[in-house]
């Protein structure tokens, strides 16, 4: 809500009222919007019950013709106007029969939301998705960037020990960040840069880039990320080091140090990060903050020199990998499939 100007010719009182006002009529507006959003839900959940009720019997395998449908729409459309398209009415039989329970819908979402929501084909992914929407109050932008970048698959992957059980966690609850694996991600995927791939940039230029793009890069680093600063001095034994970029996360309460590096993973990497991450802990911690993390954002890496440079450090160093492009989805999934099925062999 705006904050009122004083105003000479309005006395204290005055202005605390108009202030008292101001603030019913924003939260009626929000309780308004938020009754026709749950109308709206209701409606659709409705009509993709008639339909596949009363046009299929209520079996959900069977077919129904598009001319129905378009008849269905045709008269809609005539009494109610727009919003009853053939395609519409087909998402709002899926609506119904995803969500046949109707206390699993959320009325925070909108059906913009429910929209991109059920262009996901696994069920796992799909509740992921409604439940991280919710938790991080994305748009739906956010969310259509979020489904076509494969944050599941690619949050699943770089948790290194895929299984059932974080599977079925995942899709309960969304990401719910008690430690630093919850929210790297490899590949982290900067496709909101507008830059070609091969490109050739340097350090400080993906760095003004990313500064450029803050916002989205937030996104991409996930919930509860605020920007502390870039090019972060930090001074030991009289020489000057400067951190490429530094977040600090309030769910986790813990400072997040990111560097950058535009060639490949290098054993030196860790030991320099390493350093940052104990000059944090000792010298820019307040009590109440846990141990900084950090992670090297680098264009290639190797996972053989990624293990032997950690083994012995007892600080959160990750490292990850870093494409301009949105990664195969395809991919990404049989990659899943993959790593899921060797855990059931072991």
């Amino acid at each position: 809500m705006k904050e009122l100007k004083k105003l000479d010719n309005y006395s204290d009182d005055i202005l605390q009222l108009i202030q008292n006002l101001s603030k019913v009529i924003v939260e009626s507006k929000k309780k308004v919007i938020t009754a026709v959003n749950t109308t709206l839900l209701d409606a659709y959940w409705n009509i993709g019950k008639l339909i596949v009720e009363q046009e299929q019997n209520g079996n959900s395998k069977s077919q129904y013709g598009s001319s129905t449908l378009g008849t269905i729409s045709k008269e809609l459309s005539k009494s109610y106007g727009k919003g009853f398209s053939v395609s519409n009415l087909r998402m709002m039989r899926r609506f119904y029969l995803v969500y046949r329970n109707q206390q699993t819908v959320s009325v925070k979402l909108s059906w913009s939301h429910y929209i991109e929501i059920l262009s996901v084909a696994d069920d796992k992914a799909r509740s992921f998705y409604q439940h991280e929407c919710e938790n991080s109050n994305w748009s739906v932008r956010e969310l259509r960037r979020q489904i076509a970048s494969s944050f599941y698959e690619r949050l699943l992957l770089s948790k290194g020990d895929v299984n059932k059980e974080k599977l079925i966690e995942l899709s309960k609850k969304g990401v719910t960040y008690s430690s630093p694996d919850d929210f790297v991600k490899d590949p982290m995927v900067l496709e909101f840069l507008g830059l070609p791939e091969e490109k050739p940039m340097l350090e400080s230029d993906l760095e003004r880039s990313l500064i450029e793009h803050i916002e989205s890069f937030l996104l991409e680093l996930g919930r509860g990320f605020m920007f502390v600063g870039s090019q972060y001095r930090i001074s030991i034994d009289g020489v000057n080091y400067y951190v490429d970029m530094v977040f600090y996360n309030k769910i986790l309460h813990a400072y997040l140090l990111i560097d950058l590096k535009m060639g490949k993973l290098r054993p030196e990497n860790y030991g320099q990060m390493n350093m940052y991450l104990n000059y944090f802990k000792n010298e820019i911690n307040d009590e109440g903050d846990k141990d900084p993390v950090g992670i090297i954002l680098c264009a290639e890496k190797n996972n053989i020199v990624a293990q032997y440079s950690m083994e012995g450090l007892k600080t959160n160093i990750y490292a990850s990998k870093y494409t301009y492009v949105i990664p195969n989805k395809e991919q990404l999934e049989m990659e899943l499939q993959k790593v899921l099925e060797n855990k059931k062999s072991d």
